[in-house]
């Protein structure tokens, strides 16, 4: 679904990324062929436009004409030409204008669609035109600083915490290549990577990213983390416990049942029998799902666990390279917490929508100290118009990107004794023996 139009993409498939397609009957994709642009005859051009009233009585085309044209089959070029065609004041409009008409009738009724190859600009400006409140209002040039600031390369490891659907997450991933490690930290149940799967990433990718809860954080900054969880046999048996059970009483009641004097005893039998067969193939087919579930949620706790195992792993050796906030919790705690993690002389950087929290942080920082070159920054995004005799700023624009609060870690441990001054003997100053000159 895309721009109220449902589109079939199987026609897209095995183009390359960048194709155009115009959209045809039923919403099947065809490949748009390469043509010479149709020049609209523009011979007559007004000095300005000063004496053109939009009065909405200038176009000779109604809407019902439109649409009868539409079901014709007559593609959205043509369609133009005869908007142009039919409008009383094209002709006293200035050049400028002219294109600046037929510009907008094409982008209406011109159906063509551009496959881009998917990555993290793409992803954050399509998120941020139409679900900002997924990614937390995160700007595609906030997202482009956070990844500059962080220092994020090919071979480094990094600490992502992020709740903006897996866009954070999965633009480290497209910056490091494949190469390195992430380790995601996610509340809740599990990570939420909607946004991650988007860009299409090598399973090989899969293997550099780790996950670990943010509820067992504390635990391993205190040495008291484990992964088992509580097993789930007792309930396995007490589930197949109360299927035997109903099993029986279903037997029971079939055995008490009154037999009807009206049927033969033959038939009764018969029917008896062979509802105790269907009783019985229900319940083995009961249990046997049952089972299939309970193997599955078992081998699914085991992964997680092993994963968790492996993200403990990494977290324990406390030699990160970086670490990236960008959450809809309060950042103070996350980032006291996770900076145990990163390794000394290492980038770290916190995005928030608001700025009072980056301000709390920047103060508890400041008085715990492990941190320099603390910085809050806002970034401000124009953009521009650039065209011949035309350039100029765009009147709409984003009202705010976010702030953004990064540092550099710094080791707290020292040695003292190499702090003070050692004290050295100088050398005793050698004595000067004037002699008398004879000369």
């Amino acid at each position: 679904m895309f721009e109220k139009q449902w589109i079939c993409l199987d026609n897209a498939i095995e183009h390359l990324y960048g194709t155009s397609f115009d959209i045809t009957g039923g919403g099947n994709l065809q490949p748009r062929r390469k043509r010479a642009e149709t020049t609209t005859e523009t011979k007559e051009a007004g000095a300005d436009n000063r004496y053109i009233v939009d009065d909405g009585k200038s176009q000779k085309l109604t809407r019902d004409d439109i649409e009868a044209l539409k079901e014709k089959g007559i593609k959205g070029q043509e369609i133009v030409q005869q908007l142009v065609e039919n409008s009383t004041t094209f002709r006293d409009k200035t050049e400028f204008a002219q294109e600046k008409y037929i510009k907008k009738k094409k982008k209406k009724y011109e159906a063509v669609v551009t496959v881009l190859k998917p990555c993290a600009r793409t992803l954050a400006m399509m998120y941020h035109g139409r679900e900002p409140g997924k990614i937390c209002q995160l700007r595609y040039d906030t997202l482009a600083q956070m990844l500059t600031l962080g220092n994020i390369h090919a071979g480094s490891k990094v600490i992502v915490m992020e709740t903006c659907a897996g866009l954070v997450l999965g633009a480290v991933m497209e910056r490091m290549g494949g190469y390195g490690a992430v380790i995601q930290m996610y509340p809740g149940g599990g990570p939420v990577r909607a946004a991650t799967d988007c860009f299409g990433f090598p399973e090989s990718f899969s293997d550099t990213l780790h996950e670990f809860p943010l509820c067992k954080v504390e635990s391993l900054l205190s040495g008291r983390f484990s992964s088992a969880v509580p097993s789930q046999e007792p309930k396995v048996e007490e589930t197949s416990n109360r299927g035997d059970q109903q099993q029986t009483a279903e037997k029971e009641f079939s055995s008490e049942t009154v037999p009807d004097s009206n049927k033969p005893e033959a038939q009764e039998a018969m029917e008896l029998s062979m509802g105790k067969l269907e009783n019985k193939a229900n319940n083995d087919q009961r249990d046997a799902k049952e089972k299939k579930d309970n193997e599955e949620r078992r081998r699914k706790q085991e992964e997680k666990r092993k994963r968790e195992r492996q993200a403990a792993t990494l977290l324990r050796e406390k030699n990160a390279d970086g670490l990236i906030i960008a959450s809809r919790f309060h950042p103070a705690p996350l980032l006291l917490s996770l900076l145990e993690f990163i390794a000394p002389s290492r980038p770290f950087v916190t995005y928030c929508q608001y700025k009072e929290p980056l301000l709390e942080c920047y103060t508890k920082l400041r008085e715990a100290g492990g941190v320099i070159n603390l910085r809050l920054s806002e970034t401000w995004l124009r953009n521009y118009q650039i065209l011949p005799d035309r350039s100029h700023p765009k009147l709409l624009m984003s009202g705010g990107g976010g702030y953004l609060l990064s540092g550099i870690t710094v080791s707290r441990e020292y040695d003292p004794g190499s702090l003070v001054a050692q004290k050295t003997e100088e050398p005793a100053p050698k004595k000067i023996k004037f002699e008398e000159c004879h000369c």
